[in-house]
Order: structure tokens, then sequence, then C-alpha cells
């Protein structure tokens, strides 16, 4: 049958969508207000609660630190337990306890169930945390893959009480229940809480690590930790004394913006303005408020609650042209490098340790900043993986380990751009060193909230680069040292032999005593090393007074920026002024 040729298709129109209106009446059917706590349950991810394991480290990081402030704001040695126990297929129990000042009915329920409640948020204050997120988000992320409230037990100087706590995410409020009063004598807290989707390993960013670094940057703490597999490991206190407290600071006329200041204005009890800069900011004197005073459109006598957003743009834009005295720098409270090198003997146990304590300094925005830095080497130090030694970064901000965002952080920057073959190691991927760096601040630049890493800030960067070079300079001079020793008793060997050697030849050529050759020889060969010892010292002195050098010309460079910015900074500002008027 013959084959009849395709039909040609007809073309088909298409239907237009039908087109609605919609109104705002419908859009506003859509509208809906969250809470901090609804938006951190589907980011979880910001405050560090993603990965299995990366979890798990993140829940035991935020009770420890708990721990330890709450110890040393009522000034107790604290004395830390965790214990962390399987109950199935990456579901875990974690038991965290502290000898701390307890808590109340009325503060429980806020440092256990409410989001961005605390006493760190509000204060500019050197503080191991900043948002008042940490133990709440636990809490949180426990009620999510278990489904089961976190109990707590904790004794103050009047009580001991256990209860069941959880989160009512929709208003980000606690919901407290079953609260025991209890005859037993306590003092202190207990947290224990469920989770599943965690997994338990003991690598450098598990939670034997992160303990492990807690104790060397605190040294004051005893940390008690039972793995699941019921091994316990003591990390024993090497100081016997609770670190000082910290000064609150105010904040910085130069850091200062203008909605930060309407709001200050709109609180505060002061009367006048005047009054209201000088007691509120640092380094408000009366010379500053003169100048403010003839820039103003306003009378500074002037009740501050009744400042405009137009007045306080006009204090703020006088502040500019106002050279400040630097921020205080007295309220950082370092670890110390006594205390550094004491933990780091006791944990790490290298074959040798350098430490350093920085001056303080200060970053954009008015916040003064310190810089620790140590290298360990030899001994226990680096890190084995597999048969292969690497070098270890310890990065810490306000004596808190940074296990994670290790690519991003502003101190593993500082270390990677300092060229350790200058310091005698020849290989720093695979050399047997640990290096220490703790950021001190009022107020640490985080990448995010999980605070994991520091922004990579020219000024803080800098510091670090320099307290490296520090301790580096005196690592090398040890590295080199021993390299040297090892030369010089192994050319001391070849003279000694071949002196023996050759008086023996030289007595049989004359018909002489040997020994009397011999004597001669040695002492030309005793003569020789001092020499060549005498030669190496003054190389060591050229070395040390290079390094010495290169160090006080990278301060310079750095001085020599920040004041090219700073004049940049105030030329683009008068002429923005200019352009404006």
């Amino acid at each position: 049958m013959a084959k009849t040729p395709d039909a040609p298709e007809k073309a088909v129109k298409p239907v237009p969508a039908k087109t609605e209106t919609v109104t705002a009446d419908e859009l506003a059917k859509e509208f809906r207000e969250h809470s901090v706590a609804e938006f951190f349950k589907k980011n979880k991810q910001m405050l560090g609660l993603s990965g299995k394991t990366k979890a798990l480290t993140t829940i035991v990081h935020e009770y420890v630190t708990n721990s330890l402030d709450a110890c040393e704001n009522a000034n107790i040695l604290p004395d830390i337990d965790v214990q962390i126990t399987e109950l199935g297929d990456e579901y875990y129990e974690i038991t965290s306890t502290d000898n701390g000042p307890g808590l109340t009915k009325e503060t429980v329920g806020k440092a256990f169930g409410q989001l961005l409640a605390g006493t760190k948020f509000h204060r500019l204050m050197q503080m191991r945390g900043q948002q008042g997120i940490g133990a709440s988000g636990c809490s949180m992320l426990s009620q999510m893959t278990t489904g089961k409230e976190v109990k707590v037990v904790t004794g103050n100087s009047h009580e001991v009480f256990s209860c069941d706590l959880s989160i009512d995410t929709k208003y980000n409020q606690p919901k407290v229940s079953n609260i025991v009063h209890l005859t037993k004598k306590f003092r202190g807290t207990i947290v224990k809480a469920q989770f599943k989707e965690m997994k338990y390993i003991n690598n450098e960013q598990g939670p034997l690590e992160y303990l492990r670094r807690t104790a060397i940057a605190n040294p004051h703490a005893k940390i008690t930790f039972t793995d699941p597999a019921g091994q316990t490991i003591v990390f024993e206190r090497t100081v016997k004394k609770v670190p000082d407290k910290p000064e609150e600071v105010q904040p910085h006329p130069r850091g200062i913006t203008v909605d930060e200041l309407l709001n200050m204005a709109k609180a505060t009890p002061s009367r006048k303005t005047n009054s209201f800069l000088k007691t509120e900011l640092d380094r408000m004197g009366d010379t500053a408020l003169k100048e403010i005073e003839k820039q103003v459109s306003f009378d500074l006598n002037k009740d501050p609650r009744q400042l405009s957003w137009k007045e306080i743009e006009e204090i703020i834009k006088a502040f500019k042209t106002i050279q400040f005295i630097a921020p205080r720098t007295d309220t950082l409270r370092p670890i110390g490098e006594e205390q550094v090198e004491k933990s780091l003997k006791s944990i790490v146990e290298p074959e040798f340790l350098s430490v350093i304590t920085r001056k303080p300094s200060v970053f954009s925005g008015g916040y003064p900043f310190q810089v620790e830095a140590a290298i360990a080497y030899g001994g226990k130090a680096g890190r084995k993986i597999g048969e292969e030694m690497r070098m270890e970064i310890m990065r810490f901000a306000n004596r808190a380990p940074l296990l994670f965002d290790t690519g991003g952080c502003g101190i593993t920057e500082a270390v990677k751009s300092i060229d350790w073959k200058r310091y005698g190691i020849r290989d720093a991927e695979t050399a047997p060193v640990t290096i220490f760096v703790n950021l001190i601040s009022v107020h640490i630049p985080y990448t995010g909230a999980g605070k994991q890493s520091i922004s990579n800030d020219e000024e803080v960067v800098e510091e670090i680069r320099l307290s490296l070079m520090d301790v580096g300079r005196r690592t090398a001079r040890y590295i080199i040292g021993k390299e040297r020793e090892k030369l010089k008793q192994e050319k001391k060997r070849i003279y000694m032999k071949y002196a023996v050697e050759v008086a023996i030849a030289v007595g049989e050529l004359t018909e002489k005593d040997p020994k009397p050759i011999e004597h001669k020889l040695l002492d030309i060969v005793s003569k020789r090393l001092k020499l060549d010892e005498q030669q190496e010292k003054e190389l060591e002195a050229e070395s040390d007074e290079e390094l010495e050098k290169e160090i006080a010309r990278l301060s310079k460079q750095e001085k020599e920026a920040n004041m090219g910015k700073g004049a940049k900074k105030k030329k683009g500002e008068e002429a923005e002024e200019g352009g404006e008027e």
C-alpha cells in the first residue's frame, strides 16, 4: 500500500494566560511576623549547628564557654565536666557540669531557652561570647532533632532545683516545666540534652580537640572529658588564680554612628547633652566639648532626649574633626606569657617554646585589641595525620578556640603570609610546629554568627604577623643553634679521629713518639673550633640584627599606612563636607 505524505500540521495559537490583578488586601494576607528563634531554626548553619561533627563540637563549645564565663564572673576557679554518651546511631546525649554560681528560676529559662537574651550583647567588654544565642540555640537543636526537652539542674546560694526546658520558637520564649526543689547540696549548673544526626569523631575538629585547646587558653580551668567509648581525659589546671575580670568600656567617638548615638541619647539619665557626651563616651574631655560646641547649631545644655537626627549628625560631623586620644587599652585581659608557657608545656610538651604578648593596639571603629602568640617546636608539637606530620595552627578569640572556617580567617592569612624558611623552618607544612594565636578585644570582628573565624582586618592581620615574626626570631635562634651544634660536634669528631691517625703516621715517618704530635694537633683543632664558634656567634648576631630591622621596618610601614589612611579619609571627608556646603 502506497504511503501517503504527511499532512502539514496546523499552527497552534498559544492560549493567552489569564492575568488576574492581585490586590494589596490579598497580598496583605501573606504577611507574617517571625521571631528570631524561627529565623535561626531555618538557618541553624549560621550558629555553627550544621554538619554532624561540627554541630556536636559547637554544642560542647557553647556549654563550656557559658560555664567558663559564669565561673570567672563569680571569681571561681572553673571545674568543668563534659560527658558524651552514645544512645544510638548518630544519637548522643551531652552532659555538661560546672561549679559556677548557678541560675535562678527567673534566669534559667532565658539562659537556655531564649535567643538573644543574656549578659553580653549590650555591653562593650572582652568576653568569649557576644550575642547570647549559643546555649539557647543548642536547646532549639535538641528540640528539632529529638523532640525532647533539655534537663537542667542548678544550685545557687539560696536553693537547688531541677527543671525541663524547651523553646516556643514562634515567640522566642522559654517554656520551663517540672520544677523540682532538691535537698542535696550543689552549687553550679548541670545541663543534659539529647541530639540526633550527630557524629562523634576524634579529629582536629572534634570535641576532644576543642577541649584540649580550651585547656591551653584557660590554664586556670580543670576540664574533665568522657568520650562515647567511656575513656576519661583530664586537663589539670596549671594556674591557680582566676583571671582579672575585664572592664566594660564606653564607645569611642570615632567608632560611633548617628543611629547608635541617638539611641544612647534617648536612654541616658543625663539632663544635658554635654554631660551625656562626657559620661557615656570614651576619651570625651572638656577641650573636645568646646570644639563640638563651636561646630553645632544648638546649645549643648539641651536635654539629650530632645535631640533630633539632624542635631546628632552635627555632633558626629564634629567628632571627625577632633583629634581624640586613642581608646583605652587597659581594659583588656590577656592570658599572659607565663600562663601560656605553662599550659603549652603541660599539654603540648615541646622541645622549645617561644611566647609573646604584644602591646595593645586599636583597629577600625575605635576598638582596642591585643595579640598573644607562641611557637612550640619539637616534642609533641605539630599534628600527626597518619604517618605524616603537619604544622598545627591554634586560633583563639578571647580565649575561645576557633576550629572551623580556617581558610577564611585573618589568623590563618597572617600565618600563611610568613616566610617560615627565614626562621629555620624549611618545610612549614610538615614541620613539628604548633602555632598559637589569641586575639583579644572588646569587639571581635567575627565573619559570621557562628564565631569560628575573624575577618581579614588589615590592622589586626598585620599585628598578628608582627607577633609571629617576633616569636619566629627566637625559634630560629634555637633551631639554627641546634643545627650548628650538631655540625660542630660532627666536625669535632672527624678532627679528633684524623688527628690521632695523622699523629701515628707522622711518628712513623719521623721515627718519633706520636703522642706529643697528637697533643699538638689536638691543640690546633681546639683553637680552630673556638675560632669557628666565635665566627658563628658573630653570624648569629648579624642574623638577629637583620630580623630586628625587618620587624622594625614592617612596624614603621604599618604606622605610615595607618597614618596615610587617616589623612586620606580626613581629606575625603573634608571634600565631601565642602561639596555639601
